[in-house]
């Protein structure tokens, strides 16, 4: 029975694993003392150390019987090991020639004992009385050498000889098994991680395909919806279909968060900062929102600063998703009273603008204790007072996601049961001196709910094809560009528009994606190549369900001209449209001159050249702000997976990445652009400007794009491509100090040659949580990786001449490894530039960055200092829990 229960426990992996070693190396321990009693009886040992043995055999065999019985291992293996501690060693200790017999090594093996069968405080109590014993023993042995009992020559020599024996076979059995359970237990938790990755995986399929296939039927209902309001209604039907319009847009907003939520998991979420003017998404915000409060009695308010400008630059639709969110939550938690939406302007710094939406409600609030948790996804708070609200419980996470990715701030200020007040400031550009002026969006929706429709031109003699096996979108888009007067035909699936492009030549043809039997990417191919089509050079444009930047990067991929999402509306049709066909059968309507303006505009020869423009690479790591501030183009390393092959930073995100590095068996490889991704890159920028000066990484890095770089620039007489020997936002400083020189009006060579000088004037380091990453990288030798592991130091990465190496290493924990590390990079603070200071860093949260910041501060003040995560590429070599001060001495 006794044997049957230490088999269920050795073997249940859900018990701890000291509680299952205890198990292994109880029978061990019995079974050496039962020897070594064995052995003093035919050797004759002392009485006293005879009985000594006989009462810890006895002890011992009843704990470990009771604790199997009762299940009670932990007090089973606490009272072994204080009798092994206590009783046996010292005893034994004085009992056998004390420092010069075999007890010694009874006192190191009874180290690995209590280490391997106990954790946690009885583990840290056990090592310390074993510490005191020890001590004991030795110092009274040493002043009264009298209390020691002696042995014989020839039994102190047996003693030691079995005890060697004893002890090393059971010690090597106890880590054999030991390293045997890891072993099984890395093994589950790799094939645990399988599960969930592969879980992970059909859940982002399904959300994908619910997203398409509910994307479908709302297509139908707003572009039919807008077809009635288009018509000469009464005022009812008129505020009825706006409000099926309002609706409508929720629930597309509903399947947003749903998506975007797989996507931020995943960390495949980019922006897509575009122009856009902030009076008509809030106006459009009202209209989805302001029937949702009317019809809980809540009075609805907007305010808008006239300073604002009338046009920002930024993701509009993650924006909007953002306030959408925020304002749902405030009228859903809102019984009675009001909830409002404040837009001011903060603070300007060049061409950025910070951006201040408060929304504020009368609601219930948020108790202090919960405010922590806000922003965990699924998570509602006093469950039982709002069990009868309504939502995925998605949306704040989904907020401080897209907050944080904007660089952003969010803050809560909440007095239970008084309401609640979001504060959130997001960082946009703005171009032109035009603000938004004097506006009341609530009025202005309230008198305007009827649409007056007027296209933007007329073609009859276009020819436009349209393709989708759903006949309900191909209904719409007719209807749609009914005014327009273009001529359309439709097709429901791919052979049917092979056939109709091989004898009509359209101008335009818009191809749904997802088709059976051919897709629209196969039909856009074989339009592409067909033999004897006369819509091999037609335009094509991806009109789609499938949402998402990876969407449009792929249609981009295939050679499309264009790419629309579905649910789509008459104005991006016509726009689209307008874009696209020959400008000599374009007609514009008298009002509509903008969009000439718009679709004329790439050919005004009147833009004037960049004298220099300053381009680098991904790896780079510089904000968007610096970025954006300077105009400093990007050219990207790639990132191969077993997934495919991807654009860093605009294609894989680093968080997502490390996630998938987790499991060591996947390969992760970057590679940099090669000879002909540079040509191709620098003659691109070369329509916008006169010369390049390219900023690149350290030549002597492993993956570094600068040969490459070099041997490209070999084919232009203006691109000088800079070596800054350094990597991450270190290489970001010469951009930034090349772009102000360019700002001055310095010559390329003059640039050049400041940037020479900079060269050892920037210092570039890391402190990393090990060197794992890198020797997975090829950047340093598995061995000193496995070396620095082993003594469990933090490794300092430095760049010197170029190269990378490490410069020192620190052992502690990790707050006070980062403490040394910080003391150390600023030990000379008084030669330091103290204008701006780079940290850069991997897989930290928030609380460890405020920490660092908060230390690096009290150490030497900046007057500007950036936090920027690692690109990709670089978080590949460094991994999690890596960060560094880059900064410039005077």
């Amino acid at each position: 029975m006794i044997t049957k229960m230490i088999k269920k426990y050795f073997l249940d992996t859900g018990r701890d694993m000291h509680e299952r070693l205890f198990l292994l190396i109880a029978p061990i321990m019995l079974i050496s003392w039962i020897l070594m009693l064995i052995e003093l009886l035919a050797t004759g040992g002392s009485f006293a150390d005879i009985m000594n043995h006989m009462v810890c055999i006895i002890i011992c065999a009843a704990a470990s019987f009771w604790a199997v019985k009762n299940d009670r291992l932990s007090t089973g293996a606490a009272v072994i090991s204080a009798v092994l501690v206590l009783i046996y060693l010292p005893m034994t200790f004085f009992f056998s020639g004390g420092v010069y017999s075999d007890v010694p090594v009874w006192f190191l093996f009874a180290i690995v004992f209590i280490n391997m069968s106990l954790n946690g405080r009885a583990r840290s109590v056990m090592l310390s009385l074993h510490s005191l014993a020890a001590a004991f023993c030795w110092v009274v042995s040493y002043f009264f050498p009298e209390l020691v009992i002696g042995t014989t020559r020839f039994n102190a020599y047996l003693y030691s000889v079995v005890t060697i024996v004893l002890a090393g076979m059971a010690t090597t059995i106890m880590v054999s098994v030991q390293t045997s359970l890891y072993s099984k237990e890395l093994e589950l938790s790799r094939a645990q991680k399988k599960e969930i990755e592969a879980l992970s995986a059909s859940q982002a399929r399904f959300f994908s395909s619910m997203s398409h296939e509910i994307r479908t039927p709302i297509n139908t209902i707003i572009g039919l919806n807008e077809m009635i309001l288009r018509e000469d209604i009464s005022d009812e039907v008129a505020e009825d279909a706006a409000n099926v319009s309002a609706a409508s847009k929720m629930l597309l907003h509903l399947i947003n968060d749903i998506l975007d939520m797989s996507k931020l998991e995943s960390g495949q979420m980019q922006l897509t900062p575009a122009e856009y003017h902030p009076g008509d998404m809030l106006s459009e915000l009202v209209g989805m929102l302001w029937l949702r409060a009317k019809e809980k009695g809540l009075e609805f308010t907007v305010s808008v600063a006239p300073d604002l400008p009338a046009e920002l630059t930024g993701d509009e639709v993650r924006i909007k998703q953002i306030l959408i969110n925020v304002l749902n939550n405030a009228i859903k938690y809102t019984k009675e009273g009001s909830v409002s939406l404040s837009v001011q302007c903060g603070e300007r710094s060049g061409s950025t603008l910070n951006v201040i939406y408060t929304v504020s409600d009368t609601g219930m609030g948020i108790k202090k204790e919960d405010i922590p948790y806000l922003f965990t996804a699924f998570r509602r708070f006093d469950e039982n007072s709002n069990r009868h609200i309504e939502g995925t419980g998605l949306g704040l996470s989904i907020v401080k996601q897209f907050v944080d990715l904007m660089n952003g701030k969010i803050t809560v200020n909440s007095v239970y049961t008084k309401g609640s007040t979001f504060i959130i400031e997001i960082p946009q550009q703005f171009t032109g001196e035009q603000s938004i002026g004097e506006v009341d969006l609530k009025k202005s929706h309230e008198r305007g709910r009827r649409v007056i429709y007027h296209q933007k031109f007329e073609a009859p003699d276009a020819k436009v094809l349209v393709v989708d096996d759903n006949a309900s979108n191909l209904l719409v888009v007719t209807k749609l560009l009914r005014d327009t007067r273009v001529n359309i035909d439709t097709a429901e699936s791919g052979a049917e528009a092979l056939k109709m492009t091989l004898n009509t030549e359209y101008h335009v043809i818009f191809m749904d994606h997802l088709m059976p039997e051919m897709d629209g990417i196969e039909c856009h191919r074989s339009i592409r190549t067909q033999v004897g089509g006369l819509c091999r050079n037609s335009r094509i444009v991806a009109l789609t369900a499938n949402a998402g930047s990876e969407s449009r990067a792929l249609y981009e991929k295939e050679g499309f001209d264009g790419c629309l999402v579905k649910p789509i509306s008459g104005d991006e049709l016509e726009r689209e449209l307008c874009r696209l066909l020959p400008k000599d059968i374009v007609y514009l309507s008298d009002d509509r001159n903008e969009i000439y303006e718009e679709t004329i505009s790439w050919l005004r020869s009147d833009r004037k050249k960049k004298k220099i423009v300053i381009t680098t690479e991904s790896v780079a790591d510089l904000p968007q702000e610096l970025i954006d501030r300077y105009g400093i183009v990007i050219l990207p390393h790639k990132i191969s997976t077993g997934s495919g092959t991807f654009r860093d930073g605009s294609e894989v995100e680093t968080t997502g990445l490390l996630n998938y590095m987790r499991d060591e068996s996947r390969r992760v490889e970057t590679r940099p652009p090669d000879v002909r991704e540079h040509e191709e890159f620098f003659a691109e920028q070369l329509a916008a400007a006169n010369n390049i000066i390219h900023i690149s990484i350290s030549s002597q890095v492993a993956n570094s794009g600068c040969p490459a770089a070099k041997e490209a620039a070999a084919a232009f007489d203006n691109v000088t491509v800079i070596d800054t020997g350094h990597l991450s936002s270190g290489q970001g400083f010469f951009a930034v100090e090349a772009s102000r020189l360019a700002e001055a009006g310095k010559t390329p060579a003059e640039i050049a040659e400041s940037l020479e000088k900079l060269k050892n004037k920037v210092h570039t380091s890391f402190v990393v949580e090990n060197l794992d990453f890198l020797a997975r990288a090829g950047q340093i030798s598995r061995h000193v990786a496995d070396l620095t592991m082993s003594f469990m130091v933090r490794p300092v990465l430095e760049l010197k001449k170029g190269k990378i190496g490490i410069s020192r290493v620190f052992f502690g924990t990790k707050e006070e490894v980062w403490k040394k590390y910080i003391d150390d990079v600023l030990r000379d603070k008084e030669n330091i530039d103290d204008a701006v200071l780079f940290i850069t860093y991997v897989g930290l949260t928030n609380r460890e960055l405020e920490s660092i910041k908060e230390y690096t501060e009290s150490r030497m003040h900046f007057r500007r200092i950036y936090f920027q995560q690692s690109s990709p590429a670089i978080a590949v070599n460094c991994g999690a829990g890596t960060f560094g001060l880059l900064l410039k001495y005077r």
